[in-house]
Order: C-alpha cells, then sequence, then structure tokens
C-alpha cells in the first residue's frame, strides 16, 4: 500500500504542473481578448476598490477636510445609534418590501416577455415590440417621472380622465399624494422602464436553443406551449438562476432616483422612506457622514450576506457564481 501511495504522488504533482502551464497557455493564446478586459478592471479597481478605505469614517466622527486617520474613533457608536433611531423600523420596512415587490414582478416579467416574442413569427412586428418595450430603459428617470407624473394628475391627467369617462370614479384622485397607491405606482413604473432591456439577455439564450430540439418535439407531438415549458425554461435556467442570484443579492437596494422623483410629495415619506433615501435625507444632507456611511457598510454587508446564501442554494442546482 506504501508504495501504491508513493507511486501517484508524483502523478498528481505532474498532472497539476501540466494544468498550470496550460492555463498559461491558454491565457496567452487568448492575449488579444485578455487585454480588452484590462480597462475594465481597472475601472472597477480605481472606482471600487480604492475608495473602499472610507468605511473606516463609519467608526469615526468624520469630519470633512480632516485627516482619514486623525478623527476620533467611536466603534460601533454610529450603528447602535441606527439600530435605536425611531426611524429603523419604518426604514428597514419600506426597503424589504420594496425590494421584494420589485422583484417579485420584476424579475419574472423580462423572461416572459422574451418568451412571448420568441413566438412572435412577423418578424417587423417583433422589431415593434422590442423598441417599444426597450426605449423607456434609456430614458432618464426624470422623464419617466414627468411622464408618469403627468398621466397620473388630478387636472387632465389621462388616468383620471379614463376612470371617469369608464365611471369607475366621480372625481379625481391623487394618485402621488395617497400611500395606500405608491408601492403599486413605484412597482409598476419599474417594470415598464426595465422590463425590455433585462429581456435582451433571455432573448439571446433563447437563440442559442438547439432548433432541433423543437423538432423532434413537434414530431412527438408537443405543442407550443409545452415546448416552452420542457425545452425553452430548462435550456435558458442556467441564465435565470444567476440573474436571480444577482437580484436576490440585491434586494436591499430598493431603489433611490425612482423613489427620489416619484415620492417629492412629503406625505408619502413614511412609505417611500428606504435606505438610500434615508442615507442622503439624514446623513448626507445634514453632514453626518459617518452615520451614512455606517449605515450603507451595514447595507453592504447584508447584500453579500444574502448573494452568498443565494450562491450556496443555486450551487446544488448546479449553477452558481463562484
Amino acid at each position: 500500500m506504501a508504495k501504491t501511495s508513493d507511486a501517484t504522488e508524483p502523478s498528481v504533482g505532474l498532472s497539476l504542473d501540466k494544468h498550470q502551464k496550460s492555463a498559461f497557455k491558454r491565457f496567452f493564446m487568448q492575449i488579444d481578448i485578455q487585454l480588452m478586459v484590462l480597462p475594465a478592471l481597472a475601472l472597477i479597481f480605481i472606482f471600487s476598490y480604492i475608495p473602499m478605505y472610507g468605511v473606516l469614517i463609519a467608526f469615526q466622527d468624520y469630519k470633512m477636510g480632516s485627516n482619514l486617520l486623525n478623527n476620533n474613533w467611536v466603534g460601533l457608536k454610529h450603528f447602535i445609534y441606527f439600530f435605536n433611531a425611531p426611524e429603523f423600523y419604518p426604514v428597514m420596512r419600506n426597503t424589504i418590501i420594496i425590494s421584494f415587490l420589485k422583484f417579485i414582478f420584476g424579475f419574472p416579467a423580462p423572461i416572459i416577455l422574451a418568451l412571448m416574442l420568441n413566438e412572435v413569427r412577423k418578424i417587423a412586428f417583433k422589431r415593434i415590440i422590442q423598441t417599444v418595450t426597450y426605449l423607456p430603459h434609456f430614458l432618464s428617470w426624470v422623464v419617466i417621472g414627468s411622464m408618469v407624473t403627468s398621466m397620473l394628475s388630478v387636472d387632465n391627467g389621462s388616468v383620471n380622465m379614463l376612470l371617469e369617462k369608464l365611471r369607475f370614479i366621480d372625481e379625481p384622485i391623487n394618485f402621488l399624494s395617497m400611500t395606500e397607491y405608491f408601492w403599486t405606482i413605484l412597482v409598476t413604473t419599474n417594470v415598464w422602464k426595465e422590463i425590455g432591456f433585462a429581456s435582451i439577455v433571455y432573448l439571446a439564450a433563447i437563440a442559442g436553443i438547439d432548433p432541433h430540439l423543437y423538432e423532434a418535439a413537434a414530431i412527438d407531438g408537443a405543442s407550443r406551449l409545452k415546448q416552452i415549458y420542457l425545452i425553452t425554461l430548462p435550456c435558458i435556467m442556467p441564465v435565470v438562476i444567476i440573474f436571480m442570484i444577482l437580484a436576490i443579492g440585491n434586494l436591499m437596494n430598493a431603489g433611490f432616483e425612482d423613489i427620489m422623483i416619484l415620492a417629492s410629495n412629503p406625505a408619502l415619506r413614511e412609505v417611500s422612506d428606504s435606505l438610500d433615501v434615508y442615507v442622503v435625507r439624514v446623513g448626507i444632507d445634514n453632514y453626518r457622514y459617518s452615520y451614512a456611511t455606517a449605515i450603507g457598510l451595514f447595507k453592504a454587508l447584508v447584500s453579500v450576506t444574502l448573494l452568498t446564501f443565494a450562491n450556496f442554494i443555486a450551487r446544488r442546482t448546479g449553477n452558481s457564481l463562484w
């Protein structure tokens, strides 16, 4: 038995050396492609990794213009203050609910749109639908917010006029000042804005499916609906899982621009104050940089935990980020 183990050890070492050499060989064979990645890596390093030293502010009483290492260290003071703040529970509730609603309705929407577009046989009609659904993504939230505000306006707003014509209401409703409508308006606007652009990835994944699979299924008598269920969805499932992992890791980001624009009315603050909005309103606007940094670090830690947990679960299906 000892001789067998001695004989296998050199072979393992040789296989590792061979693997490393092949990895270096592949790298240099693709050197032109590797060089194309360098600008993106440089941007990530400069704007994402280098500024990370700023998290030290969360443990200090930082004053603008002072040396980062010469401030008073206060430990977890700002974290404790945030957890004990009266706004903590409303802010966390709004963040979780808004993020969860965006995930529930916003994540499957582009998948459904991609499946529907894939069934369209008229190329001209398909391109028109794609253009119409892609367009809102390229508009800023200022433009989108102005359009939504105009449609929901009490004075000549198209939604109120339509409801009055259909006799669903007797007088116009001020949708953007009533808390019970805000989450619905916010989530619907987000889905409308991003559904077309997000479906591009799924359409590309569907385009890579072997058409012979559909031909074989049609010969066996499978309907179009069964082909979607038995062929299309399983084939694009790795892409779906990867994007689901990223979406779960992003659950603490309820949004900032959309909320700031659509919730300009102070009456909506109790249902619109998310973590990002709260950080700007209480931390940045009041020059409480250490407090704002502590909240941002807390949000980042929760996001990393969610991402790791989602990746661990997805790994059991054979699809994961790492």
